[in-house]
């Protein structure tokens, strides 16, 4: 019998592919806005977003413009040498984040946090990082070291020494935690992965005034918050912090893979030879990151995200299911806490046509394009209401 062309592409990937990733069984092929097509031409609203890639949405035409521009000049130029896109880039970006003076370009959000920890003992001479329980930021040695979920880390033990996690939202603990032989202090704005817990009023402030008292610096981790997702460009803007180290990603080039370490003034440059890399900062990217960044401005998107978020967060307290006990979020990062595993939900939702992420092992999270409309969000809670009916 004939194999389909969606059963074709998953044997084929199932073939070869490293085992890593718990696949699902749909082969997409395309992508516009918030939806998502399969194979088989099965359309999708899509809130897994690139799992937070994708906050403009899939095939922007602003970026595919300024990747195709890009790609027929030069894609690749090491940053030995000086390039025109990096340097507006870098110039856009900086303006963007007025704290910042320094910024270095790399390829993901675990790349930034590397690259985060290394300069925060470079700087301060020490080598403590207090990290928070149900923090996530990759699992790269140094960031799985930060990471606190025991089934990511236990099978790569030991880890980087001098790592310690405090509860979240918890200023006592982490006043404690921090002492003299604190490098830094690492954390989310929300807490994505580990269940979608946003930051407490006044919590990242006071985390910033210890960090100060005791000469350790502040590192957070806006890999899955930044570029609009909480309804403001960075979500430290509503914290009213000024973080000595930001780690950017996932929708920084609207789709393609790049991170950013955006390095505050009064750390200074850093010295050469210190840290690297071959791809980071490369023309087609950077060509790509200006275009979403300003499309993300013209078009609003951290606006839309606080009043869809909204929209989404009162229509979805409204449902008021047994299976449910509790709705969290900020901007369009919604996370629905069930009274048992998640995993099948997930399922039942794809063969609805959503598709959507966990966090944790009972957290429905989503996670769309920011520019998905009301009426695809009114889908998504009709489904996610028909499946915990």
């Amino acid at each position: 019998m004939m194999q389909s062309l969606r059963e074709s592409i998953i044997s084929t990937e199932a073939a070869y592919t490293s085992g890593v990733y718990p696949k699902r069984q749909a082969a997409i092929v395309r992508g516009e806005g918030a939806l998502l097509w399969d194979a088989d031409g099965r359309v999708y609203i899509d809130c897994v977003g690139g799992q937070g890639a994708a906050n403009l949405g899939h095939a922007h035409p602003a970026v595919v413009a300024a990747i195709r521009e890009q790609a027929e000049r030069l894609i690749s130029c090491p940053e030995i040498f000086y390039n025109d896109q990096r340097a507006a880039y870098l110039a856009e970006l900086a303006a963007a984040l007025p704290f910042a003076a320094r910024i270095f370009l790399c390829n993901s959000g675990a790349e930034a946090i590397e690259g985060a920890i290394k300069i925060a003992r470079l700087k301060t001479g020490r080598t403590g990082i207090v990290a928070a329980v149900r923090g996530f930021h990759g699992r790269t040695m140094g960031a799985l070291s930060a990471t606190f979920e025991p089934k990511y880390r236990e099978p790569f033990m030991p880890l980087v020494p001098d790592f310690t996690h405090v509860p979240y939202n918890n200023v006592t603990a982490l006043d404690t935690a921090v002492t003299d032989r604190t490098a830094a202090v690492i954390l989310e704005p929300v807490q994505g992965e580990g269940g979608v817990h946003p930051a407490a009023p006044g919590y990242l402030a006071d985390v910033e005034r210890i960090c100060c008292e005791r000469g350790a610096l502040l590192i957070i981790d806006e890999v899955q918050t930044g570029f609009g997702r909480t309804g403001t460009l960075f979500a430290i803007e509503r914290h009213g912090i000024t973080p000595a180290i930001l780690c950017l990603a996932k929708s920084i080039a609207g789709g393609l893979p790049m991170g950013a370490i955006a390095i505050n003034t009064t750390l200074g440059p850093l010295p050469p030879g210190s840290h690297g890399t071959t791809f980071g900062g490369s023309p087609l990217v950077c060509a790509a990151a200006r275009a979403a960044l300003r499309a993300i401005r013209d078009e609003e998107l951290p606006r839309q995200a606080a009043e869809k978020g909204a929209y989404a967060l009162e229509r979805l307290a409204a449902l008021r299911l047994p299976r449910i006990r509790a709705v969290r979020g900020q901007g369009l990062l919604i996370g629905i806490e069930l009274k048992e595993r998640v995993q099948p939900f997930l399922v039942a939702l794809m063969e609805r046509g959503v598709l959507a992420l966990p966090a944790g092992p009972n957290v429905l999270r989503l996670l769309p394009p920011l520019v998905i409309t009301c009426e695809q969000i009114d889908a998504v809670v009709a489904a996610i209401a028909e499946v915990l009916a």
